[in-house]
């Protein structure tokens, strides 16, 4: 049977329409079954402790469970490329890190464009590190401490979870801005062990990481790396008091699969930003050294490409190389 040609062009167009309405429609009614928030760390790291936090805030907020789900390895690498693979609908985030923003120069030959391949979803927190050491190091300041490095080079073990991660770079940092010169010993496990017992005399850690630890006494807390000291700790100055203008510090947020709708990235900015309104969060995040940190699609990414450009030229000076 022949059309007339005025209702051909009519369901012509409405053909054409129909996977952008079958789109607007999935987001508006989004999520309907479990989504996965992927991490590239393993469990009981700053990363899965910041990823579960907002996961249960998430999974309240949005009436389906939000699972997080470790996939550790090659500098969240792995986790990353996972996440870039997947379909691009909303059930399959990445919890972004500041790790991601130092392997986009760090690596050449990766299989994706982190900044290319994901959408920027979503900021949770910024948190500085804390320069911690083993109490047998004589040192109670960092100009102590950095007296007695250049009294000692190439004598202190200076430990981080690996070549080309934040704390490793923040150490690098440090070094540069100080005239230090420090033994670099990458972890592929948990460095916390070596630490306490004084094999490895000082990390950058993130603070969730080494709260406990400095609060028990176990390791001492000479400085954070933020510009301005942390609620949590007011008593520990930071690093910029005696090496002015030094600044580093980690960041986790969600990023998706490029291509994902914008209804689902909005509705997903929307409820991460009304979690880390809520009080109880806050004071979660806070009381872990971490300062949330809301922003907008467009300014998450702005964000991302200036970490990415700031540690670009750590890693070119430093010429790090990855393992």
């Amino acid at each position: 049977m022949k059309l007339p040609r005025r209702l051909f062009l009519h369901l012509t167009a409405a053909i054409a329409v129909l996977p952008a309405a079958n789109r607007i429609a999935t987001a508006q009614i989004y999520p309907t079954r479990q989504v996965h928030l992927i991490v590239g760390f393993p469990p009981g790291f700053a990363p899965d402790i910041v990823a579960r936090l907002i996961a249960q805030a998430l999974s309240e907020r949005l009436g389906q469970q939000i699972v997080v789900d470790n996939r550790p390895g090659a500098a969240s690498n792995i986790a990353t490329e996972l996440v870039v693979k997947a379909n691009p609908d909303g059930y399959s985030l990445f919890l972004s890190s500041g790790a991601n923003a130092i392997n986009e120069t760090l690596y050449e030959n990766l299989n994706f464009d982190f900044i290319r391949d994901l959408v920027p979803v979503a900021s949770i927190v910024r948190s500085p590190l804390l320069l911690v050491v083993n109490p047998s190091v004589p040192a109670g300041t960092v100009a102590e401490f950095i007296a007695y490095a250049k009294a000692n080079p190439r004598k202190i073990n200076m430990a981080s979870g690996g070549i080309g991660t934040t704390p490793h770079l923040a150490g690098e940092l440090f070094q540069i801005m100080t005239g230090v010169d420090l033994v670099h010993v990458p972890y592929r496990i948990n460095s916390m062990p070596d630490l306490l017992a004084g094999q490895v005399q000082l990390t950058f850690s993130p603070v969730p990481t080494v709260m406990g630890y400095v609060r028990a006494g176990k390791l001492r807390a000479l400085a954070v790396t933020s510009a301005t000291r942390l609620e949590v700790l007011p008593d520990v100055p930071t690093v910029a008091a005696s090496v002015p203008g030094y600044e580093a510090a980690t960041w986790w947020g969600i990023s998706a699969p490029k291509n994902t709708p914008a209804g689902i990235v909005n509705t997903l900015n929307k409820e991460v930003n009304a979690s880390l309104a809520d009080s109880k969060l806050a004071e979660r995040l806070v009381d872990l050294g971490a300062t949330p940190m809301p922003m907008t699609p467009a300014e998450f990414g702005k964000f991302i490409a200036d970490e990415a450009e700031k540690w670009a030229k750590v890693i070119r000076a430093a010429n790090i190389k990855p393992e």
